[in-house]
């Protein structure tokens, strides 16, 4: 069958607009480039099955593209039901990928998705959130007879991945490239923060300077909206669990509350921790009315939607991807893209040249565990820093900057013990 014949999409019509958003992406990677002609020359992945699951636009339609010229049978689905687009899909397909996504389908007929996309039997998989893996370990544990392993793209993966290798469940090598120095030094911090505020001005049309902006969860993510926020005049709050993180977010001169307190005074609300429930019901009850809530988590469960719907007496749509839950007290708070990712459900995610150095991480990584599988064994790993190294110097190259080498008599000062 081709790829058309196999996929399940929108509409193939759309596939010209997709084109043209895949090429602007790729003119704006040039590490991804670079390696792209590198594996069309070695061919790495040759007679192999990937399965992809990521957010599902034009640069991880490059991706995937980069994925193909290194020899592989490319099958590829959503990681999130709102930041799939269409038109992208379309065009995959016209390049010979298949594709199993729409947009904002409905909740079953996502999972189900994700698992025609498993069907091919991979002997690789790119992962994000953990959705595949977990779908190979609990669903359809047949799909991963050819399996190999794979790469993880998020915190929230690695965390559900290091879980079950914790358990001794987890059946196969992933490699950990959210934990690489090229991901979340800039594509955590930089990326996430920009492309937050992104999402959020292009869904609210509001000014930020002279609001407060609570920032749920200092983390890579979190430091980089925080410092977007500044950036564009905001008043910065930032909530943690951790001790060092709370000082560290102290020490970059922002103000340090709990919760309950940040939630009487913040305007925008954005939460970027990985886990559940961080704003809640005694939270909702003492926010400001007209207050906005945002997540740049990866699932929709960072703020409790249900028991912010149990004190509303009203909820509707008032503008796209915004919806008011009207309090019974009269306030108004408004959730923007239903909690889901908002940078990617209502923008178009990180930057380019951001997401150049991820996903080449990514496609470095997969060659990574399809060489290595056998010696790594039934866990996570870390990207090995010879390939983050490699990826910072692709990038240093892409932008004509040098930088110094160590003279060998550096290099035997910093390996003797003794002195001169």
């Amino acid at each position: 069958m081709t790829a058309l014949e196999n996929s399940i999409i929108r509409d193939i019509a759309l596939a010209p607009e997709g084109h043209l958003k895949i090429d602007w992406a790729s003119a704006h990677m040039p590490v991804l480039n670079r390696i792209r002609k590198q594996f069309e020359k070695e061919q790495p992945f040759k007679g192999l099955k990937v399965t992809i699951s990521l957010h599902l636009e034009a640069k991880t339609a490059y991706l995937a593209k980069v994925v193909q010229a290194g020899g592989a049978e490319v099958t590829i689905t959503g990681s999130n039901p709102l930041s799939t687009q269409d038109d992208v899909c379309a065009a995959l397909v016209e390049d010979g990928i298949t594709v199993f996504a729409k947009y904002n389908p409905e909740p079953q007929e996502f999972k189900e998705l994700n698992i025609k996309a498993l069907e091919s039997k991979p002997d690789l998989i790119i992962d994000d959130g953990g959705d595949l893996a977990t779908i190979l370990h609990n669903d359809r544990p047949d799909l991963r007879v050819n399996l190999r392993g794979g790469a993880e793209e998020t915190t929230t993966g690695i965390i559900r991945l290091k879980a079950m290798q914790k358990d001794g469940t987890l059946q196969f090598p992933m490699v950990a490239v959210n934990d690489a120095f090229c991901k979340y030094l800039f594509d955590n911090r930089y990326g996430t923060g920009q492309s937050v505020f992104d999402g959020i001005n292009r869904t609210t049309n509001l000014v930020v300077a002279g609001k407060t902006v609570v920032v749920v969860g200092y983390g890579w993510c979190g430091k980089g909206v925080a410092m977007r926020a500044k950036g564009l005049g905001a008043n910065v709050v930032v909530t943690e669990v951790d001790a060092i993180k709370a000082v560290e977010a102290y020490m970059d001169g922002f103000t340090v509350l709990p919760m309950i307190e940040a939630a009487k005074v913040g305007e925008f609300f954005v939460t970027v921790t990985g886990n559940r429930d961080c704003i809640r019901g005694e939270h909702y009850e003492v926010m400001r009315d007209g207050a906005i809530l945002s997540n740049a988590g990866h699932f929709d469960v960072e703020f409790n939607k249900p028991e912010l719907a149990a004190l509303s007496s009203d909820i509707r749509k008032v503008r796209h991807n915004i919806e008011e839950y009207k309090l019974k007290d009269g306030r108004s708070i408004y959730v923007l893209a239903e909690g889901r990712l908002v940078n990617l459900a209502a923008g178009d995610g990180h930057p380019a040249e951001i997401m150049d150095t991820t996903f080449a991480l990514q496609a470095l990584g997969l060659k990574y565990v399809n060489e290595s599988y056998a010696s790594i064994g039934k866990q996570v790993v870390n990207v090995p820093y010879e390939l983050d190294n490699q990826v910072a110097s692709f990038k240093l190259d892409s932008l004509g900057i040098t930088i110094d080498k160590l003279t060998d008599e550096q290099v035997a000062y910093l390996d003797s013990w003794k002195e001169d």
